[in-house]
């Protein structure tokens, strides 16, 4: 990872709801960061880093980040913890009892919804943590308050003794905006006081600590019908009001500038007597939010009418192109006719993996493989699901994969008794979660076959650094996981382990060809880095020798982008059976040399490429100067 240089202090930068956040975590006199990496949400922590008076970490997974940023809040340190939204489903257990036991310390948790489904396996609201866990949420609308509302955060954590949820989007995560910045402030840790009755969470303690919770609940509900977070902008307007928070609020406001608008920046708990105030200056009132129907019913309960997912969508930001025509269905109106041109098509570009990538080969050889069920996990791999692989059936969360795999097994009915079941998932996502799930698998004599990609990174992310990885956040030297002897340990038997180079493919097809076939848990892991990160070293390119390529196409099977098809064409063999021809040529200054698609070449068609000196080209085309 570069370096992220830290912003001067008291000026005025150019920052995204990321960087905000950083910087203002950074001001806060956080003293530790916790964070696993999740797109809209990883670079908060990557900026963190930066900082050398902060203690920073990537954690192995959500729960343990939120474990470490609750211990340095225990400590009286401020601290900070930040994930994607499907990351607080594994945290989720820490912040449940968290919410008993308070904090000394601020503590923030920044959680980044991805509204739109951009990088995500689905789209879900994180406000409702907020209500689940009886905690404030902040919702910030632009870069500047992604910072200010962190550094105000911190201040009501330990006012209230309670952690702050801010709840991003990807909107706010990675649109840049100008942001007034100012200085480090120095919070001194009040040091952990001993305390079992409140840190020591049993049943009978628990119980004791939950009408504090409800105190706290109204407390903070004064609080948020007090705050300047929340506020009615009056409009000329008054046929249609709108409550709404974070993005969706500056849709609102782009879509109808002259209407009155309930702006919810502190919305849990929700300023019911604000809600009501507005209700009585405008005619109706439209709840917009993104993406649950979460502040509609509750307003709704409280008798408070209002209209929100009857006229808008329950997916996907609601932008102007989709608020506009909804309000003019509302009242009764024609939508004037856009002024827009429609967007120009363009020719479709699916998500596939990179040049020479090493999950190449590993998908390549379980699409030639007959006879499998392939069980899926998060992360670059999952793109074997697509063309041209078609080699993953199921993917669920990080680290399903594994007891996936186990219940295909265990569940499988006559129609799949002679499948081979095999789960695929990678370094980082093994460590997060997946361990789990083989020592589940071997403990209960699963007859699963596990193909563990090593590439040394968190790819998906950007590539990130892990255990597995041997360099922490800062890309100093750190104890490196050994997987084979981590799997040892996990009871697979050291017959049962195979540690294969996935450029091989003679190699690798015969190891999973040959270890599907035993009844038991057999793991197989690559070797190979990921092709983005420093670890990779480049080899010389191939090229396509035309005259000897007869268009058979086994290379464009491999997946390789690399490879571009020139022409097509058919052929009608002796059987009088016709074929599809694909000539193709190499993109050799993008071209690693991995040697994957040389492999599968019939005819010897792909060689080493040799480049020609301007001068040779030159005389090879002739002088027409």
């Amino acid at each position: 990872m570069a370096a992220v240089m830290p912003v001067p202090a008291a000026s005025r930068v150019l920052l995204s709801g990321n960087e905000a956040v950083a910087r203002a975590v950074w001001e806060a006199g956080v003293k530790v960061a916790a964070a696993y990496p999740g797109t809209p949400s990883t670079e908060m922590l990557e900026v963190i880093s930066s900082y050398p008076d902060i203690y920073s970490e990537w954690s192995v997974n959500e729960k343990v980040s939120l474990e470490v940023a609750i211990g340095a809040a225990y400590a009286g340190s401020r601290s900070f913890c930040c994930m994607k939204h499907v990351g607080m489903n594994v945290a989720s257990d820490a912040l449940m009892t968290l919410t008993l036991t308070g904090v000394i310390g601020g503590l923030v948790i920044a959680i980044a919804d991805d509204v739109g489904l951009s990088s995500s396996q689905n789209e879900q609201d994180s406000r409702y943590w907020g209500r689940f866990a009886h905690v404030p949420v902040l919702e910030p609308a632009d870069s500047q308050e992604a910072y200010e509302m962190t550094l105000y955060g911190y201040e009501l954590s330990e006012r209230f003794q309670v952690p702050v949820i801010l709840r991003m989007t990807t909107r706010i995560n990675h649109v840049k905006a100008l942001v007034t910045v100012g200085e480090r402030s120095t919070r001194p840790a009040a040091g952990f006081k001993k305390d079992p009755a409140r840190w020591v969470m049993t049943p009978g303690g628990a119980g004791k600590r939950i009408p504090l919770i409800f105190a706290r609940d109204a407390e903070l509900r004064r609080e948020a019908e007090l705050s300047a977070l929340n506020v009615i902008e009056p409009g000329s307007d008054r046929r249609v009001g709108f409550i709404a928070s974070g993005p969706a609020y500056m849709h609102v406001k782009e879509s109808f500038p002259d209407a009155p608008v309930l702006k919810l920046g502190f919305s849990c708990p929700l300023p019911f007597d604000k809600c009501r105030e507005l209700g009585e200056m405008v005619d109706r009132v439209v709840v917009v939010e993104e993406v649950e129907p979460l502040v509609e019913t509750e307003l709704k309960a409280q008798g408070i009418s209002v209209v929100g997912k009857e006229i808008l969508p329950q997916q996907g930001e609601l932008a102007p192109n989709v608020l506009r025509p909804a309000i003019a269905r509302l009242l009764g109106e024609n939508l004037p006719e856009s002024r827009s041109t429609a967007a120009m098509p363009v020719f479709p570009r699916p998500p596939t993996m990179c040049v020479a990538c090493p999950h190449l080969g590993v998908y390549y050889t379980l699409s030639q493989v007959r006879n499998l069920t392939i069980s899926g996990d998060i992360g670059c791999y999952t793109l074997g699901a697509g063309h041209p692989w078609n080699a993953l059936d199921t993917c669920i969360s990080m680290g399903a994969s594994m007891g996936i795999a186990l219940g295909l097994d265990k569940g499988r009915g006559e129609a799949d008794k002679d499948k081979r079941i095999v789960a695929v998932i990678g370094d980082s996502t093994f460590l997060h979660m997946g361990m789990q799930g083989l020592l589940d698998m071997v403990y209960n004599k699963g007859n699963v076959t596990v193909l563990l990609l090593d590439n040394r990174t968190v790819g998906m992310t950007g590539g990130q650094d892990n255990p597995g990885s041997g360099r922490d956040i800062h890309g100093v030297d750190a104890p490196r996981v050994d997987f084979p002897k981590l799997v040892e340990s996990l009871g697979v038997k050291p017959e049962r382990i195979h540690k294969v180079n996935p450029y091989e493919l003679p190699v690798l097809f015969k190891t999973i060809r040959d270890e599907v076939k035993v009844p038991e848990v057999s793991v197989i892991i690559t070797d190979q880095p990921c092709v983005l990160i420093e670890d990779y070293h480049k080899l010389k390119p191939y090229a396509v020798i035309e005259d000897k390529c007869t268009g058979c196409g086994n290379c464009l099977d491999v997946g390789c982008p690399a490879i571009h098809v020139t022409r097509r064409g058919k052929e009608v063999k002796a059987s009088g059976r016709e074929v599809d021809l694909a000539f193709v040529r190499i993109e050799s200054s993008v071209c690693t040399g991995c040697g994957l698609c040389v492999q599968p070449c019939a005819p010897d068609a792909i060689q080493h490429h040799v480049p020609v000196s301007p001068l040779i080209q030159l005389v090879k085309g002739g002088c027409n100067a």
